[in-house]
């Protein structure tokens, strides 16, 4: 069931079905690289990382990340949608896509449509971003929706310095 819908896209919550795609999308290089590793290998891993995740969320919070798809074929191209972490005060905007799908403003473009929907129907004020600070597109895309620097943080005392845009 489609909860959001763009120009190009449709965004929908992720269930276990999807579990080929996020096996698929959280083992890419590049998602290891700007996100992390989750050490997601099977399609039972991608399954209970769902149920973990994304579903475990959406029950707690009524929000969370979504699959993200081509409107006129529904080919899935990534994830975008609201996460409230535990060590961050503010629910932040996140995305990833298939590098495929790059540079085609696909991340702008949903993470726009979740930003207003943040905004206009959950009623959540502040929707932050946050970026390692080697991710110049993620960076890009979060100033191009009107977030600006605000300062280094870390999510856990073990993690790497990120960026915070508000």
């Amino acid at each position: 069931m489609t909860l959001l819908e763009t120009d190009r896209l449709t965004l929908r919550k992720i269930t276990v079905d999807d579990d080929a795609f996020i096996l698929d999308l959280l083992n890419q290089p590049s998602f290891i690289q700007f996100i992390g590793d989750r050490g997601v290998r099977t399609l039972d891993d991608a399954r209970e990382y769902i149920s973990a995740r994304f579903i475990a969320s959406y029950e707690k919070f009524g929000f969370g990340l979504y699959l993200t798809s081509l409107k006129e074929n529904e080919i899935p191209i990534g994830i975008c949608g609201l996460v409230k972490r535990d060590t961050l005060k503010d629910v932040d905007v996140g995305f990833a896509f298939l590098p495929q799908y790059w540079l085609q403003g696909y991340a702008f473009e949903s993470a726009s449509a979740v930003m207003g929907y943040a905004k206009n129907i959950l009623d959540i004020q502040r929707v932050v971003g946050i970026a390692t600070p080697d991710n110049q597109g993620s960076m890009r895309v979060l100033e191009k929706l009107g977030l600006r620097f605000e300062r280094m943080i870390k999510l856990s005392e073990d993690d790497i310095e990120l960026k915070l845009f508000g």
